[in-house]
């Protein structure tokens, strides 16, 4: 019999007290466990579409709205560790913040985040989307979106739908573009993070900037 992680039954009761109470033969903590074992994670369980949910015993509209809700409760929860107007606390506020935006999504998204002179917020903007394969960044765009709101530095982000929080030398040779446009204009590039599946690299802890 497969032993049980710790990490697996925190998943198996925080989903059983999210879908509630089983049938009159099945508790809560039993369906949550042949969800999790049909699915084989909470993540894939959380992302699988509605009709491959509704075809599992025990999910019905109800569950299946209350499953719906939870990544979308997430992200919203980690939006906030950001509000606009104030500074950034910490780089594990950010780093849950885009975490939270991009780690779910299939195709790649390149974002940037604006700050002011004391790293308060001024606007997060989803830039460029592309496909699983990658997407086309304009260091002029970024540019002009830094310029259009008085960002005095910037924060890069993007996802690799692979899951792999690693920087490929494409993700390098673009920082350093996108950097050396902004210091044309006196704009400081603080970072930029690559999103994994529940991972982000950051470029300047690596001495990459």
């Amino acid at each position: 019999m497969k032993n049980v992680t710790n990490r697996e039954s925190t998943d198996v009761q925080l989903l059983a007290a999210i879908i509630g109470a089983g049938s009159g033969i099945e508790s809560g903590q039993q369906a949550a466990m042949r969800l999790l074992h049909c699915f084989g994670s909470l993540r894939s369980l959380l992302h699988a579409n509605n009709n491959d949910l509704l075809a599992c015993r025990g999910i019905g509209r109800a569950r299946l709205s209350a499953l719906r809700a939870l990544p979308e409760l997430a992200r919203r929860y980690f939006e906030e560790s950001l509000p606009s107007g104030e500074a950034i606390r910490s780089p594990a506020d950010t780093e849950s913040f885009l975490k939270a935006r991009m780690q779910h999504l299939d195709h790649e998204l390149f974002c940037c985040l604006y700050l002011d002179n004391r790293h308060r917020v001024l606007r997060f903007d989803e830039l460029f989307r592309g496909t699983i394969d990658g997407t086309s960044v304009y260091p002029r765009e970024v540019v002009k979106e830094a310029l259009s709101v008085n960002a005095a530095a910037v924060i890069l982000a993007h996802n690799h739908p692979s899951g792999v929080a690693e920087p490929s030398q494409a993700d390098e040779r673009i920082t350093r573009r996108i950097k050396s446009a902004l210091e044309l204009v006196d704009i400081r590039l603080l970072d930029h993070l690559i999103v994994g599946d529940g991972a982000a690299t950051s470029l300047a802890s690596r001495g990459l900037l």
